[in-house]
């Protein structure tokens, strides 16, 4: 695909890039509605067992998924038209999934001005290193990111950093509108939470929301994972990089089961969001579906999905991931190293430095 047949791509999608009220309302309802539906029948059950409990709650989960869909939209004002209505759902759905909108959506824009670049990673994304930036690290530097990459860190103990470290403190220098949103949220949801433990009691409260607020970490982290890690995405350094290559190459069209598309917000046509952010979740479907040359990216189905676990460094000659046991022998390789080191020079930090 050409620059101009790609430049031609944003102009297809535009007339999506449109915010729909009625739309957002009946999603707001539809998400909400059975959210604290399924947050009271778990709590219900608990009277005839946890293990009715603890499945109610998780299905619970599944829904502050989609609410964190909505957040999403907020941060990138496309949820609805009012730009106070996008900051007041996004400050409500963010309490609920524990999101700071501001701190958020601040990251998330560098995540999407940044997706594929080399040189700008670091902001908002996963961190993938590269087999040069891996053979040049020490091996203390290697063990750390072989810990970070393992899917029980990630997928295990990602959504605990997330909610408990990551979302509640603020970065040095933000503004102070964004420290103000950040202590909002966290005071909100400490009030809400201490609410609830004296109405129901500590007890409940843990076995009715940590199965929630676990299942959303680890379902959201994966989707997130999945829609950037794939064998061929899209890598290059700042010099060469291309945003709308970097949104239709460097993402994938997550092909998931009508249940599980509208669960999550069709956040799997993520080619067509990284394209157009400002199009709203319920037309990106429309937008792919519309768009010819979007239906031709890179695809993953649930079982396919499944693969990317394994992709773990980017090989920046043959642009492409590949997995810890592929550069295993490199490991044993001195003058492998010594070029590596060499390249790192030159180049951008490793993980071992961040």
């Amino acid at each position: 695909m050409n620059k101009q047949k790609l430049k031609e791509l944003n102009k297809s999608v535009a007339p999506y890039a449109k915010p729909d009220n009625k739309r957002a309302v009946k999603q707001l309802i539809n998400t909400v509605l059975p959210f604290l539906i399924l947050w009271y029948l778990a709590y219900q059950s608990l009277s005839i067992s946890v293990w009715l409990a603890i499945p109610t709650a998780m299905l619970a989960g599944g829904f502050v998924i989609r609410l964190f869909i909505i957040f999403h939209d907020c941060t990138h004002q496309s949820f609805t038209n009012h730009k106070k209505a996008n900051r007041i759902i996004g400050t409500i759905t963010g309490i609920i999934t524990l999101f700071p909108f501001e701190k958020w959506k601040r990251e998330h824009n560098v995540h999407h001005a940044t997706s594929g670049n080399l040189d700008k990673r670091g902001t908002g994304d996963i961190w993938a290193m590269t087999i040069d930036e891996y053979l040049a690290s020490s091996f203390w530097g290697r063990l750390k990111y072989r810990l970070y990459r393992n899917p029980i860190v990630m997928f295990g103990l990602g959504p605990i950093f997330l909610f408990l470290v990551a979302n509640r403190f603020n970065d040095k220098g933000v503004k102070r509108k964004e420290k103000m949103n950040t202590y909002l949220t966290n005071v909100t949801i400490a009030g809400i939470y201490a609410l609830l433990i004296w109405a129901i009691g500590w007890e409940a409260f843990l076995i009715v929301n940590l199965p929630i607020l676990y299942v959303s970490g680890v379902l959201g982290i994966w989707l997130f994972y999945v829609q950037h890690q794939f064998e061929d995405s899209y890598y290059e350094h700042d010099d060469e990089w291309e945003f709308v290559r970097a949104a239709v190459d460097g993402s994938s069209f997550y092909k998931l089961p009508k249940v599980l598309q509208w669960v999550s917000g069709n956040i799997g046509y993520h080619h067509v969001h990284h394209l157009s952010p400002r199009v709203p979740n319920y037309n990106l479907q429309d937008a792919h579906d519309s768009t010819p040359p979007l239906q031709h990216v890179t695809t993953i189905t649930l079982k396919t999905s499944l693969e990317s676990i394994r992709f773990r460094l980017y090989d920046t000659n043959n642009k492409t991931f590949v997995s810890f046991k592929d550069v295993k022998h490199l490991l044993k390789d001195s003058s492998a190293i010594d070029r590596a080191k060499a390249m790192m020079n030159t180049s951008t930090p490793s993980f071992q430095d961040e």
